[in-house]
């Protein structure tokens, strides 16, 4: 039989290349204590320090010196604040000239979770939430567009696909976004009352003129950045062994898996990053962001005005920061190189208390409720001779990075993709107990309309509603205990 060599948590095993793995990643049946290695979810990249508002700063764990210098170096542009051109300072010009954000910090704060506003301009600012937008096919050349893969979604021919609040000196923004709140009471099984929140969104301000009549919109809130490289060697086979498009199976569970363009490779791939999958790669996904939420061009997305259409003139004709040191973009590839080691070396923060008896009950409450049929525990890695670090790892990051009907309660009836309007990613729950200390809140779900762990499970309907009542029909001691285990992760 072949043997591999495999890293866990720190140490070199030879063991066989499939019996192995199929044996170490298959879901517990003992909850007597905690699994082995569980408590290092990013495997040897795992942070073991002490948890303060950085624990999601922390750079891989298994790190040597050269690279950590490197990851200092990519740390400096994600925090860089980016000004309008020209500017003297040419290394950090170009913004905009419609743009969501100045830096990469500034949305994601502390690499952590974003929130929803407080409360409607001017009372408060979108800084880490965005709006998506599109329209419908209307055309055979449309549905052919959309068919063939190339775009996920149409541009709105005024505002493109994607809401800019911000806007640099002597431009207009294009709008802003409009939040109204109801109050909807919740009754659990033992009598207690939760209240959820649901949201109704507008445009107020446009700044261009009218939109297009069939407008689509999708609020996103920021989401945390740790153990990103990990997810990206996750095994495109193991993820689509977890999918049952059909549901074959009969258990009400149907993840499917969102093909996109991959621009660098000019051909369809799998989606595994994004609130819909809609990203293929990290580099892709960092390059759409740089142009779209900050307006600056790169090697992937070279247009120097960002996110600006063609109805927009004055934004098409601004001064731009490119430049020929450059490479004629405003961030050249060395750069976006550096960035793109920082993301991939998030390091997961170690798993805290997972010998305590209530989370330990938690976690079997969360196992056999059928919650891990979407939030799969645990993968290992491939190996990559670029990514070292994170090759070879076992890891726990609760996802199978696939598309699930979450019911009308959670649908923005927009489709992304192969993404219908009430399908959204499994997103990873690593690191979700620390959301608190790391972010200072603790909003939930894509739009942060959760306002905690409660509200988020509660929201869940579609393929994760016969797991949702499960939780509504608990008594408290068994909510808390799932609570207990979801917070220790």
């Amino acid at each position: 039989m072949a043997l591999r060599a495999v890293l866990i948590a720190g140490a070199v095993f030879a063991v066989p290349a499939l019996a192995d793995v199929l044996d170490i990643t298959r879901p517990t049946t003992d909850f007597s204590r905690p699994e082995r290695y569980e408590n290092n979810p990013g495997g040897a990249t795992t942070y073991r320090g002490t948890v303060t508002h950085n624990a999601f700063s922390q750079p891989s764990a298994n790190l040597g010196f050269g690279d950590r210098a490197t990851f200092n170096i990519g740390n400096s542009i994600f925090r860089r604040v980016w000004v309008s051109a020209p500017s003297s300072t040419q290394a950090s010009d170009g913004l905009g000239p419609l743009y969501n954000a100045r830096a990469c910090q500034r949305c994601h704060l502390k690499d952590g979770r974003g929130h929803p506003p407080e409360g409607n301009y001017p009372d408060d600012t979108a800084v880490s939430m965005l709006m998506r937008l599109s329209i419908p096919p209307e055309s055979e050349a449309d549905h052919a567009l959309l068919d063939s893969g190339r775009a996920a979604t149409l541009p709105d021919p005024v505002y493109g696909g994607q809401l800019q609040d911000l806007a640099i000196q002597g431009h207009a923004i294009e709008g802003r976004i409009h939040t109204a709140w109801e109050e909807m009471p919740v009754a659990l099984a033992d009598g207690e009352i939760v209240s959820l929140r649901r949201p109704t969104y507008s445009i107020t301000d446009f700044g261009y003129g009218a939109p297009h009549p069939g407008l689509m919109m999708s609020v996103r809130v920021a989401q945390p950045m740790i153990g990103l490289g990990l997810l990206e060697l996750i095994s495109e086979d193991d993820i689509l062994a977890n999918a049952d498009p059909d549901d074959s199976d009969g258990d009400g569970i149907s993840g499917r898996p969102n093909r996109v363009w991959s621009v660098a490779d000019d051909r369809l791939m799998l989606g595994r990053f994004g609130w819909k999958a809609n990203q293929p790669t990290l580099m892709q996904q960092i390059a759409a962001a740089f142009s779209g939420d900050v307006g600056l061009s790169s090697p992937l997305f070279p247009d120097a005005w960002g996110e600006c259409t063609d109805a927009q003139a004055a934004c098409r004709g601004a001064i731009h920061g490119d430049s020929p040191q450059y490479e004629g973009l405003e961030i050249p590839s060395d750069l976006m190189d550096a960035l793109l080691f920082y993301n991939r070396n998030l390091a997961v923060p170690a798993r805290r208390e997972s010998d305590d008896p209530q989370v330990l009950a938690g976690k079997q409450l969360f196992y056999e409720t059928g919650c891990i049929g979407c939030h799969v525990p645990k993968y290992v890695t491939l190996t990559d001779e670029t990514m070292p670090a994170q090759s070879h790892q076992l890891i726990w990051p609760y996802t199978d990075l696939l598309l699930h009907d979450m019911g009308d309660g959670l649908a923005d009836n927009r489709p992304d993709g192969l993404a219908t309007g009430s399908e959204w990613r499994t997103p990873p729950l690593w690191g979700i107990g620390l959301t608190e200390v790391v972010s200072g809140h603790t909003y939930f779900l894509h739009d942060g309309r959760a306002r905690s762990l409660t509200e988020a499970i509660l929201w869940h309907g579609g393929e994760a509603q016969a797991m949702r009542d499960a939780f509504a029909a608990m008594g408290r001691e068994e909510r808390e205990a799932m609570l207990a285990f979801l917070r220790s992760l």
